[in-house]
């Protein structure tokens, strides 16, 4: 019998794949630019509960494993769904690196040694990848326990300093509005292209389709109830730690949740908001893990993907698939502690960022084409207004990513295509 997850465990893989590490560094990041910063996150939330939509009425639409993948080919055929597949599944495994180094910089915290000797920071590692590598291959009912409790531990932490921050709040931190030395607008759009890519994984819920209860019902339900608290903890959050910490000294934080819990219940709760951190990162590549087996195995069943990443295991999980990319994954998270390679390592997170974003304007454009809305002309169909403002919103989010990693992320695209015709002969 297959097994199936439901409406909180499927909410819980939306809202532990978007809640990673970058909540817990943002605040620093948007201090600079003051509250008008508080305008970039609704603009970013907006995009967010747009693609939500999308997600959410493309899940009815096409009822199948894939998300993303499934979603472009069927509105746009099969070399569109190969270019989504492909691009898709190069972020995953690169972002599972960069998880896995974010984690242990938070676990240093706690053993300093990991930032002294970097073979044993490759080794835990290690360890990490793939015993969750384990999980995932264990059936999706493992996947979304470990799922469900990482998401309650890793947000208590989040609210918790976020509730009690608001009673601590200090509106001067909050003027001048600006501190960018820009135009209102231009630090709006800049403070939108940073805090957007806090909501990569809204899709979360739509990739394992098959495995999920009553899929029509469950993943709308899910989608938007993951980044309806995404949206509350991003922005209440972000209000609490400005509000708590000066902008000049927040500028510097490593950690401003962290030490906005220092300010607010004394020395030494930042250890608590630090094993937050440490959860929040072990239970997004939890998530993240489950998607870099799913998406190729939609691909591999419908032809286009190697025929080996569609095998299943005893648990139904494909086994293969998760260990093949886990390997990539392995390998490029080594190569991060490897003498001058951090660059590149950056660099290939940049463009994995990009390569995540082209399925939003896929998928975007199949939500219009698929619209059962047929008997109307396309300009009066509300599913294409709709549809032209997330793909709005994933263009202005490609443009955030700078000109460089455009062009890269296109060459790494392109060099799929001729896997795509060796595999269609």
């Amino acid at each position: 019998m297959q097994q199936k997850i439901g409406k909180w465990t499927s909410t819980s893989l939306v809202l532990g794949n978007m809640i990673g590490s970058g909540i817990f560094l943002l605040p620093a990041s948007l201090a600079a630019y003051g509250g008008v910063s508080l305008l970039g996150w609704l603009v970013s939330a907006a995009g967010a509960l747009l693609l939500a939509k999308v997600f959410a009425s493309l899940s009815r639409m096409v009822p199948k494993s894939g998300g993303p993948y499934t979603y472009s080919r069927a509105g746009l055929g099969d070399f569109a769904g190969f270019l989504v597949a492909w691009g898709y599944w190069i972020s995953i495994w690169c972002t599972n690196a960069a998880i896995t180094v974010a984690m242990l910089g938070y676990l240093s915290v706690f053993f300093p040694i990991l930032n002294e000797q970097p073979t044993v920071a490759v080794g835990l590692g290690l360890a990490i990848i793939w015993l969750l590598t384990w999980v995932n291959n264990r059936g999706i009912k493992n996947v979304g326990y470990v799922q469900l409790v990482t998401t309650i531990l890793k947000i208590i932490p989040l609210i918790l300093v976020t509730i009690v921050g608001l009673f601590f709040v200090k509106m001067e931190h909050f003027a001048p509005f600006n501190l960018s030395g820009e135009t209102n607008l231009t630090a709006i759009i800049q403070t939108t292209t940073l805090t957007l890519f806090a909501f990569l994984g809204v899709e979360s819920a739509t990739i394992p389709a098959d495995n999920v209860d009553d899929a029509a019902a469950t993943i709308p339900r899910a989608t938007w109830i993951g980044v309806w608290v995404a949206i509350g903890v991003y922005i209440l959050g972000s209000v609490a730690v400005m509000g708590v910490i000066p902008p000049d000294e927040l500028q510097h934080s490593a950690a401003p949740f962290a030490d906005a819990a220092r300010v607010i219940f004394g020395d030494g709760a930042e250890y608590f908001v630090a094993a937050g951190a440490v959860i929040s990162t072990f239970g997004a590549l939890n998530g993240w893990l489950l998607m870099q087996g799913q998406i190729p195995l939609a691909a591999a069943r419908d032809g286009i993907f190697p025929k080996f990443f569609a095998k299943l295991n005893r648990h139904d999980s494909p086994a293969a698939g998760i260990i093949f990319s886990s390997i990539l994954a392995s390998i490029l998270m080594a190569l991060n502690y490897a003498k001058g390679l951090n660059k590149a390592f950056e660099f290939m997170m940049l463009l994995s960022t990009l390569t995540a974003l082209v399925p939003y304007l896929f998928s975007s454009a199949s939500y219009m084409i698929l619209s059962d809305k047929k008997e109307l002309p396309v300009w009066k169909r509300r599913s294409t207004w709709i549809g032209l403002a997330a793909f709005t919103f994933a263009i202005f989010a490609v443009i955030g990513s700078g000109s460089e990693v455009v062009l890269w992320g296109f060459v790494m695209l392109m060099l799929g295509v001729p896997f795509y015709v060796f595999l269609k002969e």
